[in-house]
């Protein structure tokens, strides 16, 4: 029996997008590359709901985050970085190493970014190029109001709104162009059914502008290169196949499904997922409010062993949950239910967590 895989990435494949990742290898310069990239481009922006450009990579969720800092940016540039957890620092992080003067707002684990304090961060940063802000960030479980905070973005400054929408894009609501973001980084092992491997970044006519005056060193993820060859439907660097034939074929029913029909899908197994933890007597680590629809924090009670019941569930019920990341180590639980998840694979694994509980206590 497969793994029951409810980690927050990379999540299981359907069978029939598991079968694709094994076909032959084909011609990344060829006409029926061309055909896969042209199609998948066409689904990925009526995903995003964006009639900007988007590119694809073979890179990790992080490298998308670094293409959208390296291409907009330059040395020295006022960034504001909104953090609710681990991935948010990372944006952060990577904006300063390539040099630019990095402010931070960072909330207490488990929170939203407050549209408010945001709003007065901006007003202490008059010449602010940038603001980094991740949707949803799965070592918090937690979700932003990204349409709330791009509107007080951009209401209250010109910066560019940079987003990390890895584990959230393909699972929860996303207008890129309505809302006015600038530069999405996405990745293909989580709500979009693939494997890893893809990096996914799409680019406003904003962000296209700001390119031209960006100074910030790029070479693998210079937008302009993904550009020049998607011209000629060709990928610039010899790409994962594999993946990309997984993504092909996983894009194209997430787009036959709808936007719609697939973000209601994400709802119902989050809240079927926090309706289970709550009924065996657990609690969450984040208000409903702002729980994302992707994966879901659980606390750990006091006295219980949290890295011994994660290992007691995958040895004993062939189902893998993840434990805390950074200061949430040993702290809480985290269940993904992005991607493909159907309702029973939920109840197997709260039903597991439940039995593993009772032979702790």
């Amino acid at each position: 029996m497969p793994l029951n895989l409810r980690i927050p990435g990379p999540m299981p494949l359907p069978p029939d997008v598991l079968e694709a990742t094994g076909r032959p290898m084909i011609n990344h310069r060829g006409p029926e590359f061309a055909d896969i990239l042209d199609r998948m481009t066409r689904n990925m922006k009526t995903m995003l709901e964006t009639s900007g450009d988007v590119y694809f990579m073979t890179s990790s969720g992080t490298g998308a985050m670094e293409t959208a800092v390296v291409n907009v940016l330059s040395p020295g540039d006022a960034v504001l970085s909104v953090s609710i957890g681990v991935f948010g620092d990372r944006f952060g992080d990577i904006a300063e190493i390539y040099g630019a003067d990095v402010t931070r707002y960072k909330t207490e684990l488990g929170d939203a970014a407050d549209p408010g304090d945001v709003s007065e961060a901006l007003a202490a940063m008059p010449h602010c190029k940038a603001v980094l802000v991740t949707h949803n960030d799965t070592s918090t479980a937690v979700q932003n109001d990204i349409a709330a905070l791009s509107e007080i973005i951009r209401n209250e400054s010109n910066a560019l709104i940079l987003v990390d929408a890895v584990s959230s894009a393909g699972g929860s609501p996303l207008a890129m162009d309505a809302w006015g973001l600038d530069m999405v980084a996405t990745a293909s092992q989580k709500a979009w059914m693939a494997g890893p491997g893809i990096g996914i970044i799409a680019v406003s006519k904003r962000a296209w502008a700001a390119y031209e005056t960006s100074t910030m060193p790029k070479f693998y993820f210079d937008i302009a290169q993904y550009e020049k060859f998607l011209e000629i439907s060709q990928p610039p660097f010899t790409p994962a196949l594999s993946t990309i034939y997984g993504l092909d074929l996983a894009l194209q029913q997430l787009a036959d499904e709808g936007i719609e029909n697939v973000i209601a899908r994400h709802a119902e197994r989050a809240e079927q997922t926090r309706r289970g933890v709550q009924r065996i007597g657990l609690e969450l680590l984040s208000d409903a409010s702002v729980a994302s629809d992707t994966v879901t924090a659980i606390k750990v009670p006091e006295g219980v062993d949290a890295k011994a019941v994660v290992t007691a569930m995958r040895d004993e019920f062939n189902v893998e949950i993840s434990g805390g990341q950074g200061a949430l180590t040993g702290k809480i639980w985290r269940i993904g239910h992005m991607g493909w998840c159907e309702p029973e694979h939920i109840d197997e694994c709260i039903d597991a967590l439940e039995k593993v509980l009772a032979q702790t206590r």
